[in-house]
């Protein structure tokens, strides 16, 4: 990317753009005649957008756990379009395996895809969308991100504490005309569970057989079948931009709703269980 151009409609940079919910909101905002510069550790992956597209799509090459490329592709993008009006932090992979069986190699490594990069994309995006005072943050979480349960301990980790970030940020930056949104789908078919996107832990402990085993088996046996639609998903996040008021929260997903509201259910209900505990810590003064 060099000299200016002007963009049509919004300009979108997403990561992760070349599979998954990165192509397909890349799709769908190609539809609505905006502009994309969709980043991937893979661009080639997207000479097909970038010839039907042109002018509307940049593909560039950038791994986001490399947080000086991601500022240089901020920079980048800026430079060519003069903004970006929808920073979409999309990358990422699965990882399943008991937390005793999870390295610190890997927990890091996942970490960074999944928190340090987006902090950093964000931290370079904002000084830019708090000059025009306009734009928004996406961060594509999971259901994942509010529960958790055997298996996956690691991967809910990095998405609780991108969540925590993002819930601080939406209160920091809201003045400034900034959107931000917070995308917690369940299963959709977008290859996640299947090839590169999901790993497995190196170490495998026949202790957990009867927890993660399954998990192990099950999430791989899934792709391909899963119930949520990726055009749909996409269709949903547009909605949720271009609505009055953008949720901070959006799930999506009948098994991620579903899920979502039994976990608060059951955390309210504990909470009451345990008031008049909770309730007698203060000094007897206070």
């Amino acid at each position: 990317m060099s000299e200016q151009t002007h963009a049509a409609g919004r300009v979108w940079l997403i990561t992760g753009a070349s599979s998954g919910f990165g192509r397909t909101l890349a799709e769908a905002a190609l539809a609505a005649g905006d502009t994309v510069v969709a980043a991937a550790r893979r661009p080639a992956a997207l000479d097909d957008l970038a010839a039907a597209h042109p002018q509307r799509l940049v593909p560039v090459a950038a791994d986001v756990t490399d947080t000086a490329r991601a500022e240089q592709v901020v920079a980048e993008a800026v430079e060519r379009f003069g903004r970006i009006d929808v920073l979409v932090n999309n990358a990422g992979r699965g990882l399943v395996g008991a937390v005793e069986e999870t390295s610190d190699a890997e927990l890091r490594d996942l970490m960074d895809l999944h928190f340090f990069g987006p902090a950093a994309l964000v931290r370079a995006a904002l000084p830019h969308m708090r000059a025009r005072k306009s734009g928004a943050i996406v961060q594509m979480s999971s259901m994942g991100g509010r529960l958790s349960f055997p298996g996956v301990g690691a991967y809910s980790a990095t998405k609780f504490a991108l969540e925590g970030l993002t819930e601080a940020l939406a209160g920091e930056v809201a003045e400034f005309g900034i959107r931000t949104l917070i995308v917690e789908p369940g299963a959709f078919r977008t290859g996640f569970a299947g090839g590169g996107a999901l790993r497995q832990t190196a170490a495998v402990l026949p202790a957990y057989e009867g927890t993660v085993g399954g998990v192990r088996t099950g999430l791989p046996g899934s792709d391909g079948k899963q119930p949520g639609d990726p055009v749909k998903a996409a269709a949903a996040i547009l909605a949720a931009l271009d609505a009055e008021r953008t949720p901070l929260r959006l799930a999506l997903g009948n098994d991620a709703l579903d899920a979502i509201l039994a976990h608060a259910d059951t955390a309210r209900a504990e909470a009451r269980t345990w008031e008049s505990v909770s309730r007698g810590t203060d000094f007897d003064d206070a």
